[in-house]
């Protein structure tokens, strides 16, 4: 039956969710139940897409990537698609109206990742974030807001500056992996080989800015969605913070984690500030 093979699908994109990032699988399972595997079918999708241009290194990115852009058209139009991972994303994509241009503006940031290795430029810079991240924020924000479009306008900029702050906290952890590991550089007029204090304090104060534009709509999301993100947030501000005081030479070295037994704690606090409405 249909209803069993969509089932299956939607357990591989909580699987996927569960096996590559514990931080998000456990930011998720703080959203609603209502919502929660729409948000594992959509993590589910862009890992995927990332894998194939992050570490698929023994086999020919391109045609994988091709591969999977077309198998994803299919799977939109046709509305099924024997990838589980495709199947369960584009019955979010139809279940909420996803539109399609944000869909479209994050396979071509991913794409960048198949031969760009330089962002030079502020608007080099800004379109990839915008592919990469801000468009996953607002796929999130349609399933968090179910359908209500008035919300969804109101929120989209907040929904945007925080996959901004998510996505520029990564880059920051994995300077080494992207600089040494895949000859990458996200950010602009930044000497990575010689990273020094005033560089980083630049890029960490504009990831502060995202998060305070991002924390403004967190407090306006509905109940289903609030702690969840809540949840992301706190992690991703904390592993900002150790970031901010480790030395540059660390961040070049190493990657710098925050460990499990931190992100309970940090579970455990955003819970009593969730339920004092502090948040």
């Amino acid at each position: 039956m249909k209803s069993i093979f969509d089932q299956v699908s939607y357990s591989c994109s909580k699987t996927v969710t569960e096996s590559y990032s514990t931080s998000f699988s456990l930011a998720t399972k703080m959203l609603h139940t209502s919502i929660r595997g729409d948000i594992y079918n959509i993590y589910g999708f862009v890992r995927f897409a990332d894998e194939i241009v992050d570490t698929f290194h023994d086999y020919d990115k391109k045609l994988l990537f091709d591969k999977f852009e077309n198998d994803l058209k299919d799977a939109i139009e046709h509305k099924i698609s024997l990838n589980p991972i495709l199947n369960s994303f584009q019955h979010t994509y139809h279940t909420y109206n996803i539109p399609y241009h944000l869909v479209a503006s994050f396979m071509k940031s991913m794409r960048m990742d198949l031969y760009k290795t330089v962002y030079k430029t502020d608007a080099e810079y800004k379109e990839y974030i915008y592919g990469s991240a801000d468009v996953v924020g607002l796929m999130c924000l349609k399933v968090f807001v179910q359908g209500n479009e008035e919300s969804y306008e109101s929120l989209k900029i907040s929904a945007m500056a925080l996959g901004s702050a998510f996505q520029k906290v990564n880059f920051l952890r994995d300077l080494k992996d992207d600089f040494e590991g895949l000859n990458r550089t996200y950010f602009p007029n930044t000497n990575l080989k010689q990273l020094d204090e005033v560089s980083k304090k630049r890029i960490v104060d504009e990831i502060k800015a995202d998060f305070q534009l991002g924390y403004e709509g967190i407090e306006r999301l509905p109940h289903t969605a609030k702690f969840g993100v809540y949840t992301a947030y706190k992690y991703y501000s904390r592993l900002l913070t150790k970031l901010q005081r480790t030395p540059p030479l660390e961040i070049q070295n190493a990657r710098i984690r925050v460990p499990n037994y931190e992100k309970f704690g940090l579970l455990a606090k955003s819970y009593v500030n969730y339920k004092l409405n502090l948040v």
